[in-house]
């Protein structure tokens, strides 16, 4: 039976609170109009971008692949690939960016990744993984972070794992995220390995344990903040993915259960998404880019059900402007958001 148990901390208790409370790296969600909209929620939270390939971000157009509003700090961008030059050229250029970590992705069990030979599939590998780790860390001064699963198909985690965090480690990574879960490459799709292999949070508690001077963010299964308190008294830091999305509105508590801050106020975060949205259709976003993401903002409160459509019916249309928007806000805020 998995106890929770407090750790001791004798390094910096800052380098900590950096990856207390982190918000997950999705693809097609974690766009950098999500992060904003994150952002304004929380003060603290350490935000994370969608995968973005190395070769992509070397030869790709770095602007639209890299670009994020300066608000988004402390924001990582999350790097996918198995090549060590081209990770430490990617991880160069998102340090030359901005991003305050480049994160390692060793996680995703996607077809489309399997076949880059990068991802989950990478834990089949984890000395090819510390090299590029090593190449990555000599490449920038950025922390340099590893984001993996507990293992694929029929490997042994409490073998997988643990040779993965110690090739890592001695390549000089510290940050371990680890997702709770196995991802079954043979037989399962990318949304079945969200959901169906169980969650073990034992063996990751027992990593940390093995490992007190590394830094372990557990992911995985994790819903609520009362249950990220309860995983902070073992782990060093929580990262929500799903649950952060489809109910943002939790987020406006975590500064203050987590970091000492306050309660964000809701309908003040909005107002001020409103007026980033202002800009950005300015710019030529199309609206629905941005209010995609605020379509689980008010679940459970009167009027969401009829933001929600009002939205999803309309932000798509060609032209459509801030007012759609404030059209939808009205079923469900008590006082204008003005978003000029």
């Amino acid at each position: 039976m998995f106890t929770f148990k407090s750790i001791s901390r004798d390094r910096n208790m800052q380098q900590y609170q950096a990856h207390r409370f982190c918000i997950a790296p999705m693809m097609e969600w974690s766009d950098r109009h999500c992060r904003v909209l994150h952002r304004l929620l929380t003060r603290r939270a350490r935000l994370y971008s969608e995968m973005v390939t190395a070769q992509a971000v070397i030869r790709g157009d770095r602007e639209r692949l890299l670009g994020y509003d300066a608000r988004e700090h402390p924001v990582a961008l999350q790097l996918g690939g198995a090549e060590p030059n081209y990770l430490a050229q990617a991880a160069r250029i998102g340090a030359d960016f901005g991003y305050d970590e480049i994160n390692l992705n060793v996680g995703c069990p996607s077809d489309r990744v399997q076949s880059g030979r990068f991802g989950a599939c990478l834990m089949r590998e984890p000395q090819l993984v510390a090299e590029c780790v090593a190449a990555m860390k000599e490449a920038t001064t950025a922390p340099v972070t590893v984001k993996c699963r507990l293992g694929v198909d029929d490997q042994d985690p409490e073998v997988s794992l643990r040779m993965l965090v110690s090739a890592c480690k001695a390549a000089g990574a510290n940050v371990f995220i680890i997702h709770a879960r196995k991802a079954w490459l043979e037989g399962l799709s990318p949304k079945e390995n969200r959901d169906i292999p169980p969650v073990d949070y034992e063996l990751p508690a027992a990593i940390k344990r093995e490992n007190p001077e590394a830094i372990v963010v557990l992911n995985g299964g994790i819903t609520t903040l009362d249950a990220v308190a309860e995983h902070l008294r073992c782990f060093d830091g929580v990262m929500l993915g799903r649950a952060a999305y489809q109910t943002p509105a939790l987020l406006a508590d975590v500064d203050r259960r987590f970091f000492g801050g306050e309660t964000r106020d809701i309908e003040e975060s909005v107002a001020e998404y409103s007026k980033y949205i202002s800009g950005q259709l300015a710019r030529g976003v199309p609206l629905n880019a941005m209010t995609r993401h605020m379509l689980g903002l008010f679940n459970g409160r009167p009027g969401a059900r009829q933001f929600r459509r009002h939205l999803s019916e309309n932000a798509t249309k060609s032209g459509a402007g801030v007012a759609v928007l404030q059209d939808a806000l009205a079923f469900v805020l008590k006082r204008e958001v003005h978003a000029a």
